[in-house]
């Protein structure tokens, strides 16, 4: 054991990297309907590994969950503006039964065990995982007048409240959202937040890596001209009667010859066909026999974003614009507009702003000639723009450093407050102008997954120790009422949430029960359930109400107690 601690006394991240790939490992194994999850197995083994004495500085939790955070702030930015308004009240609520329950579930117990006022503020910071009732609280007991000795213990017992209970504040979080929730629910994470996800693309399908339609809506095929012979390329593409075509390539005599409106199909021309399957499947009739292929006549196509920013477009309805821009158009098939992430319902009404962005499919050459008129083209990218997401933080965390006072009660959103706001703010940005910002799903995910297990690693690491042996100094009725502390609040909240406040998707009732806890761990768990970034929005304004509200019962619970 002696060996162990001075290798993690040596290299304190060794410890931090055991417990995160030890963590995972037993989040892995499933019992019946309950897995623990990596979040929660990286906490779990953290407190283990920290009986051996690990000193991890501080800066490390702050940074990870930095990174954490300000990333699924990012994700989300532009639904969340989008979402504020009158739809946010049951947030609201959330947040408001979460708190006014919790402070009475620890007043309540305080007084039926005879508890202290250092221990009951420490047990709601701890229970509640709201770190900022360790200062509220320590400085409304200052304000008593009592004697110093007296005002020095019982400060000293809230950090020691604090200790017992943390771990399992963040623990049980995660087994209520996660496990207790669905339950309730009768219905998963996974496939509320499909749902959800379906009902915002407006039924559009979304396909993951690897995956491809196998009816593809736009095709391709070869036809060998007979009863279109002495037709124009023109006339040929406006009569198709499933929609419109377009001839991309023609092969005339063994030659590929250039493409013109006005030029007449002769007999025996190869012609590639490219449109909508309604439109190009079966014109055997109206153009000639379809071929397997030939040589010469292969063409690569592409799908392309383009920020719509061109004075021809913005400001005019989509009725105007395809009126308009009939030439542009030839060879170029919109799958979709999107806003801030949603997709536009396309009818002749819908007026294009600046900065949305059309998903066009067509060749090269067709997209080049339509981005100089409408816009720049995303040009996917592996690539972070570490300028911009620099810039985020450096601003997230400054903000995260001013204090409001109300009295001698400081408020402040903290690093992570200030993060979350900062990355909210620059997602939103990032959507309105889509060539700056550009940060990859997989440096998302990355930045979600290690900030989040990273920072529950250190927080057990840190605290592990200390709180085991509370435990068995003080016996276990501490750990017990700040269990009850947990649970009790998180399982009102959810009733209310379901039968008054009526939420019926699971997905984003487990968004709005973690965030209405400052539960970070629980909503980690929750995005991984998810497999998308459903739960994020009402997360975001639940968990921002959260940090004031919490830190409001510090004074509040030595008040009452």
């Amino acid at each position: 054991m002696t060996f162990i601690a001075d290798i993690f006394k040596q290299s304190p991240e060794i410890a931090l990297f055991l417990a995160l790939a030890v963590g995972y490992w037993i989040g892995k194994f499933q019992f019946g309907k309950f897995q623990l999850g990596g979040v929660a197995g990286s906490l779990l083994a953290a407190v283990v590994l920290s009986q051996v004495g690990v000193h991890i500085d501080n800066g490390i939790k702050s940074v990870l969950f930095a990174l954490f955070i300000y990333a699924v702030g990012y994700d989300s930015g532009p639904q969340f503006f989008r979402s504020l308004g009158r739809q946010s009240i049951r947030e609201i609520v959330m947040a408001a039964v979460l708190a006014v329950s919790g402070l009475a579930t620890v007043v309540v117990l305080a007084k039926l065990f005879g508890l202290d006022k250092g221990i009951a503020a420490g047990i709601a910071a701890g229970g509640l995982t709201q770190s900022a009732i360790i200062g509220t609280g320590s400085s409304a007991i200052e304000k008593l007048g009592l004697a110093a000795d007296e005002t020095a213990r019982l400060q000293a017992n809230v950090a020691i409240g604090y200790a017992v209970t943390y771990i399992f504040g963040s623990f049980g979080a995660i087994i209520v959202c996660v496990n207790i929730l669905p339950w309730f629910m009768g219905r998963g994470i996974r496939d509320d937040a499909v749902k959800a996800e379906a009902e915002m693309l407006k039924g559009a399908r979304v396909y993951g890596p690897g995956e491809a339609p196998a009816l593809p809506d736009l095709v391709g095929r070869i036809y060998q001209i007979e009863a279109a012979s002495g037709q124009t390329v023109s006339a040929v593409e406006t009569s198709a009667p499933g929609g419109t075509i377009t001839i991309e390539r023609i092969k005339r005599d063994g030659k590929i010859i250039g493409v013109d409106p006005d030029l007449k199909l002769e007999n025996g021309d190869l012609v590639l066909v490219v449109g909508r399957r309604s439109g190009v499947v079966g014109l055997e009739d109206r153009l000639g026999p379809e071929l397997s292929g030939a040589d010469g006549m292969e063409l690569v196509v592409t799908t392309r974003d383009i920020a719509i920013t061109g004075k021809d477009f913005v400001g005019r309805t989509v009725g105007q614009i395809l009126a308009a821009s009939s030439d542009l158009r030839h060879g170029i098939y919109v799958l979709a507009v999107t806003r801030g992430g949603a997709r536009l319902d396309l009818r002749d009404e819908t007026l294009i702003q600046a900065g949305d962005v059309v998903t066009v499919h067509g060749v090269q050459e067709d997209l080049q000639r339509l981005a100089s008129h409408v816009g720049p083209a995303i040009i996917p990218s592996d690539k972070t723009d570490f300028v911009f997401h620099g810039f985020g933080l450096v601003v997230g965390l400054l903000v995260g450093l001013l204090v409001l006072r109300i009295g001698s009660i400081p408020l402040t959103l903290g690093a992570g407050g200030g993060a979350l706001l900062a990355g909210l703010a620059f997602g939103w940005y990032r959507s309105r102008h889509m060539t700056m910002g550009n940060l990859p799903s997989a440096a998302s995910t990355l930045l979600r997954d290690l900030g989040l297990a990273g920072f529950v690693a250190v927080v057990g690491l840190q605290s592990g120790q200390q709180a085991v042996k509370t435990i068995i100094e003080s016996g276990i009725s501490i750990f017990l009422i700040g269990a009850v502390v947990t649970i009790l609040p998180l399982i009102i909240t959810m009733l209310v949430g379901r039968y008054v406040l009526r939420y019926d998707n699971t997905a984003v009732f487990a968004g709005a029960l973690s965030g209405s806890r400052s539960a970070n761990p629980a909503f980690g768990e929750i995005l991984d359930k998810a497999g998308n970034s459903v739960p994020t929005t009402p997360f975001a304004i639940t968990y921002a109400l959260a940090n004031v509200f919490l830190t409001l019962l510090g004074p509040l619970v030595v008040a009452f107690v």
